[in-house]
């Protein structure tokens, strides 16, 4: 299967919806057929030729490289396959994908994994408001898979998550794991005011600063030595702050009480 470089020819004057691009879409097409598939900038209609130069490449992979900011929903319900982007995202990064891997370099905006259920989301830079939450008037948020965020988060990280892992190397912002109902969140740094608001279930590991308790969480005395063990080893093979986890202790709270109290905020000892 063939594989293709896109470079950015010039920043658009407005939005560009990429959701059509995989690599199974261009994986028999030529040169020609590539240049001439079209997506939407704003409203109208432009060939993705005038947009990018187009050069073939041997392994596989879509690759993009430019300042995307401007170019939304990149890796869009992708099924399998390579996505690889040197350089800036704009909004929906790798939203509802079931399969595959996209990988970026920098900065992703808002919503990116949003209903992700499977596959593998890394993002080099820092992630915008509501990464691994639902989409907008949706009631599921991430459902699998496993996303990286190796910078910061933005608000609402989280927000309704079902099942995965997510995982943030720098700073959270507020509201981090709102209304999450199941799966694994860990930041390495500093969590945001208001962790874990309305959690019904799932762990959320806290490994920088202690972050204020909400007073709708309790603490509990149970002997989690096995469990965080398990967790721990499992973290590790993300490499960065998770790496040396084992040997660090990890206090437990229950919560959201006001929301039936099976989440659990893990918080590790200095």
């Amino acid at each position: 299967m063939s594989g293709w470089k896109l470079t950015l020819k010039s920043q658009p004057a407005l939005r560009v919806d990429l959701r059509s691009l995989s690599p199974a879409a261009f994986a028999d097409s030529s040169a020609a057929a590539v240049g001439k598939h079209v997506v939407h900038h704003g409203n109208e209609a432009v060939a993705l030729g005038d947009l990018f130069t187009i050069a073939p490449h041997t392994d596989g992979e879509l690759r993009l490289e430019g300042d995307l900011s401007r170019f939304d929903r990149i890796g869009w319900q992708l099924a399998g396959g390579t996505i690889r982007i040197e350089g800036t995202t704009g909004d929906y990064l790798g939203a509802g994908m079931s399969a595959g891997e996209v990988h970026a370099t920098g900065n992703a905006g808002m919503l990116a994994a949003c209903e992700m259920s499977g596959g593998r989301l890394e993002i080099g830079g820092d992630a915008g408001d509501c990464a691994a939450s639902g989409l907008p008037g949706s009631m599921d948020g991430m459902r699998g898979g496993t996303l990286l965020v190796r910078g910061s988060a933005g608000q609402r990280f989280g927000d309704r998550m079902r099942r995965g892992t997510a995982l943030v190397f720098g700073d959270a912002g507020d509201f981090c794991a709102s209304r999450m109902v199941a799966g694994t969140i860990a930041v390495g740094g500093r969590l945001g005011a208001h962790p874990g608001y309305g959690m019904r279930r799932g762990t959320l590991l806290a490994l920088g600063p202690a972050p204020t308790v909400p007073p709708t969480f309790a603490a509990t005395n149970v002997n989690i030595g096995v469990f965080w063990q398990l967790l721990a080893r499992d973290l590790a093979r993300h490499g960065g702050v998770f790496a040396t986890l084992g040997p660090r202790c990890a206090w437990r709270h229950v919560g959201d009480l006001a929301a039936g109290g099976k989440g659990e905020l893990l918080i590790l000892s200095p």
